[in-house]
């Protein structure tokens, strides 16, 4: 089993969403977060004064899918959140040993 998590702009939640859904993705976990890569936040300009917003906001998605299916999930995802444009988020993939149901005790890929 492989967790997906990715960090996408707010406005392309929706979007993902779909993707997901149309890959047959069961469950996610979404939060709201704040954080900077590459660009270290950005300039915003009130009143003419100039001032930097250091943490962006951002939408974290985590997924747990089985191997067979990660590639197909992981593209999935850059497709529909992808801008083209500075910011656009980040997917990170990590190994899951094991997955327990707490309501039935099932574990492994029949608890996905």
């Amino acid at each position: 089993m492989k967790q997906i998590s990715c960090v996408i702009r707010p406005e392309k939640l929706d979007a993902v969403t779909e993707a997901l859904n149309k890959e047959h993705v069961v469950g996610m976990t979404v939060s709201d977060v704040r954080g900077f890569g590459r660009q270290k936040g950005k300039v915003e300009h009130y009143r003419g004064d100039a001032y930097t917003i250091r943490f962006i906001q951002k939408v974290k998605i985590d997924i747990v899918v089985q191997d067979q299916d990660e590639e197909k999930v992981m593209t999935a995802i850059s497709e529909a959140a992808r801008t083209g444009n500075v910011g656009d988020g980040k997917i990170f993939i990590t190994s899951v040993s094991n997955a327990m149901r707490i309501r039935t005790g099932e574990k492994g890929t029949s608890a996905l």
